[in-house]
């Protein structure tokens, strides 16, 4: 039997008119059409065909007067699509059969008195819209609130996920009209409990993003399903415009915390500024358990915040005492040292060793040149090599003739400032060492030379970077110098209280340099660092008041003193209060508007890129770019921060960086001189302690650059992406460039720079300011990066100048790149882990493997950039998900040894 009416008729093709019964056709075309049908009836199986016969006569019959044939009709043909519809690997064939039928459907649908039976016929044309209606229409949503409340999930995945994507455009379209979403959200309801059922939480997230209500994840998410929900909710927040991303992150915070997976909800609390504090301290009040306090303590060291162990997080003194200590970093050196012995890598290293004269074929590095650069450079790399060992061959190493050490004569082979850097080189070889630090350095403030006074000061803020201590010591000595009359002595001690107090935000601080910073008659030097040391002091607290007296301090300076070198690192000192914290800087981006033109755009441009630093904000890169494409005139310097910008902002995550990468290769290309400089710079900052050989191979092309600022910032920079790596590659490049640029003094001594970077702390160390698997950014850490970078921009008036131990400041980034694991006690517990390279199981089907290519080692471990661990064994359950640093075991219950 056959439908009454040509099914072919276009009712369903003019989707504005309403649909009309088909009007018969001329004899001819329908003979055509009939033998068309014949031959496509002849390609269908039998049960094919009887399928199709079956559907046509359910057309009809659902048509019928008789309601009881209607709803038995409708009821079959249900039947047949949501038996078709489970599986989606091809058009199910009911789908296929009912298409020709879908405008006479909805026709009659129009005409439909009978409630019940209207309902169920909304339903299937809600179905069959998912394959016939015109794009944009929207009627599957359309016939799905007109049909049944039944299961949504019943009609299969694929209709769910077409009816979600329909609910998102109807969404944004009743948001503009103001009309009502309520039916719209209950769907929503529906949908989001299905994925969450059928492990597609990103899907459920996305939808919930759409219609802007993203608490009923927490409502939706139960133990099996949490984790995947998290982990596709921080990995998108990166790509979420604000304020949605904070959000995203507040919401993952609030499921960690519901199934107490609080080392988790500890690292989110990092990593949202405004309500950080009062997140952490939730966090370590939600549990009673002192081996998982320990661990978050481990955390926040790592992460460089200052913070009070006070009664609510601990009511016992022992435990507080513990706790506090942890948070202080007083185990770090221990543990580093733990690592070094078993790695067997204690044994000092001398320069020599570095440069490996020897491999170099042909001329040697001629020693007559400018041999106190020589010496000075010796220094840098005896300091970076032997970085926390506590023991070199140059400075702490007993002499055989006298008692006094051989040190007393290192010194003396340096010029004037050398000794400077020669005495603060003490403070990076006993680095985190405190107790003995302050002993060896304390007879170097005695000394008659007012270089060797300064260097010690600086030594003392070094040797006590990033480990705080109850008494202060550092801050006791450092305060007294400060007021010296002389300036040498004055910049060691303020920088010394910069490096040493990085991102604590103390108060005293702010007083005490405030008033050097008002000082009528004090240098232009002494007043540029003390805003730096304030700058790295209150990183990222958008402190109003020293601001302003930055700002104060910068109109008040004549045209002579803003057209010197060193001014330039004013607008970084005002960037870094405002480091990563976005549209918090623009209060005072508009006062900046006002300053002197020789300093307003760079000042503008550093501002913005030290704001939205480590946050991917794609406008401000293209606002960047902007500026970087245009040519100016000779003389304008705010090109080089701007490019350094892009490299900031973009760091955060791995795409952005990729792009950014390739946007760095056009600006070589068709960049101006002042552009080509900074781009070296760039790469350096895009992959620090990452040597990537696409970004290895362009600064080894550009290390021999006719351009010499080109060329010795490329030679840096391939210290800085091979910062710690001890590679090969790079090791070997630089030793070429060691002999080919043996006659200039300059490019050697930047040669030695990076020899000795790459080899820091004979490779266990990192520069990297990201953590816990590149989730977490440490802002003390940027900030060192940020400020040696910006001195980089001209190196022959600062680091090639008398300003060389600007390099000192790069020690807030450093930090062992190890994976430490300990039992409750914190005593060393070797344990078999995988350590290979880390992959992105962000919304993978199952359980996918989360390394690939990994090696089985007993800890302690190295861990390279882009490197994850886990444990090989099941004795013991680690009490953070993210294995790095130090990582307490706790004895696993259920585990019964074979």
């Amino acid at each position: 039997m056959s439908p009454p009416e040509n099914p072919n008729g276009g009712a369903a093709a003019a989707p504005s008119e309403p649909a009309q019964p088909p009007k018969p056709s001329s004899s001819s075309t329908s003979k055509g059409k009939g033998k068309k049908d014949e031959k496509k009836d002849d390609d269908l199986s039998e049960e094919d065909l009887a399928l199709k016969e079956q559907l046509e006569l359910y057309v009809v019959r659902a048509q019928d007067t008789d309601p009881g044939v209607q709803k038995l009709a409708l009821e079959s043909m249900r039947q047949e699509i949501r038996s078709a519809t489970s599986s989606m690997t091809s058009v199910p064939k009911p789908l296929k059969f009912l298409r020709p039928h879908y405008g006479t459907l909805k026709s009659y649908f129009e005409s439909m008195q009978e409630p019940e039976l209207k309902k169920y016929m909304a339903d299937i044309l809600s179905v069959l819209a998912l394959t016939m209606a015109v794009e944009g229409e929207r009627e599957s949503l359309k016939y799905r609130l007109l049909g049944s409340e039944g299961d949504i999930g019943s009609w299969g995945h694929e209709y769910v996920r077409n009816l979600a994507g329909e609910i998102a455009q109807e969404f944004q379209k009743r948001q503009g009209d103001e009309m009502p979403i309520d039916a719209l959200m209950e769907l929503v309801q529906q949908i989001a409990s299905f994925h969450m059922k059928h492990n597609a939480e990103p899907e459920a997230v996305d939808l919930l993003m759409e219609v802007e209500d993203l608490d009923l994840l927490v409502e939706h998410v139960d133990s099996t399903n949490y984790k995947r929900a998290c982990l596709y909710l921080t990995s998108s927040f990166k790509y979420l415009p604000g304020p949605d991303d904070a959000l995203a992150l507040d919401i993952a915070y609030t499921i960690y915390m519901k199934f107490r997976d609080l080392t988790n909800a500890l690292r989110i609390a990092l990593l949202l500024d405004n309500k950080s504090a009062q997140y952490v301290k939730q966090v370590y009040t939600a549990t009673d358990d002192l081996s998982l306090k320990k661990q978050f303590s481990y955390i926040i060291a790592r992460h460089g915040l200052a913070m009070e162990i006070d009664d609510e997080i601990a009511a016992d003194e022992n435990d507080k005492e513990i706790l506090q200590e942890i948070v202080n970093n007083s185990k770090l050196s221990e543990g580093y040292l733990t690592l070094a012995r078993d790695i067997e890598v204690m044994e000092a290293k001398s320069p020599e060793d570095i440069y490996k004269v020897h491999l170099i074929d042909g001329r040697g590095a001629s020693s007559s040149l400018d041999s106190a650069r020589q010496n000075l450079a010796a220094t840098f790399v005896n300091a970076f090599v032997n970085a926390g060992f506590g023991q070199d061959k140059l400075m702490t190493a007993p002499s055989d003739s006298s008692s006094s050490g051989s040190s007393g004569n290192w010194l003396f082979k340096n010029k004037e400032h050398g000794k400077a850097s020669a005495a603060a080189s003490l403070g990076m070889i006993l680095l985190w060492d405190t107790d003995s630090g302050l002993a060896q350095l304390d007879k170097y403030l005695h000394s008659n030379d007012t270089h060797v006074v300064a260097g010690a000061l600086l030594g003392i803020g070094v040797v006590s970077c990033g480990v705080k201590n109850e008494c202060d010591p550092a801050l006791a000595i450092l305060l007294e110098y400060i007021n010296k009359d002389d300036p040498n002595i004055r910049i060691g001690a303020i920088l010394g209280l910069g490096i040493a107090y990085a991102g604590s935000q103390k108060d005293e601080l702010r007083v005490q340099l405030s008033m050097v910073l008002g000082e009528p008659q004090a240098t232009l030097e002494v007043l540029v660092f003390t805003a730096v040391a304030l700058g790295l002091v209150f990183v990222g607290s958008c402190n109003e008041e020293i601001a302003q007296s930055i700002i104060f301090f910068l109109m008040e300076r004549s045209e002579a003193e803003l057209a010197e070198p060193i001014i330039r690192l004013l607008p970084v000192a005002l960037g870094l209060l405002f480091l990563g914290k976005q549209e918090n800087v623009e209060a005072t981006a508009e006062v900046a508007k006002t300053f002197d033109e020789k300093i307003r755009k760079y000042c503008d441009v550093t501002l913005m890129s030290l704001a939205y630093a480590g946050t991917g904000n794609v406008l401000k890169v293209q606002k960047l770019l902007g500026i970087c494409s245009q040519h100016l005139e000779k003389g304008e310097t705010h090109q080089g921060p701007a490019v350094l910008g892009i490299a900031l902002i973009a760091m955060s995550e791995e795409l952005g960086a990729e792009m950014a990468v390739r946007s760095l290769e056009r600006l070589l290309q068709y960049g101006e001189q002042n552009i080509r400089r900074a781009v070296p710079l760039a790469l350096g900052i895009l992959c620090i302690s990452n040597p990537k050989v696409n970004v290895m191979d362009t600064l080894s092309r550009l290390s021999h650059d006719a351009d010499a600022d080109v060329s010795m910032a490329a030679i840096i920079s391939l210290g800085l992406i091979g910062a710690g790596t001890n590679n090969a590659r790079i090791a070997g490049m630089l030793r070429n460039l060691s002999s080919y640029y043996y006659k200039e003094a300059a490019h050697l001594f930047c040669v030695r720079i990076a020899q000795g970077l790459v080899h820091l702390g004979k490779g266990l160390l990192t520069l990297s300011p990201y953590h816990s698997d590149r989730f977490l950014l440490s802002p003390m850490a940027l900030g060192g990066i940020v400020t040696v970078l910006h001195a980089c921009l001209d190196m022959k008036s600062t680091i090639l100048g008398k300003y060389h131990y600007i390099l000192y400041i790069i020690v807030l980034a450093m930090q062992p790149r190890m994976l430490l694991t300990v039992d409750e006690d914190l005593k060393p517990l070797p344990v078999p882990v995988r350590v290979g390279q880390a992959v992105d199981v962000v919304g993978q089907a199952g359980r996918p493997k989360t390394i690939t290519g990994f090696q089985t080692h007993t800890t302690p471990v190295l861990l390279a950039a882009g490197e994850r661990a886990e444990l090989a064994t099941e004795k013991y359950l680690p009490l953070t998900s993210t294995l790095e640093g130090f990582v307490i075991l706790r004895k696993n219950p259920e585990y019964h040894e074979e």
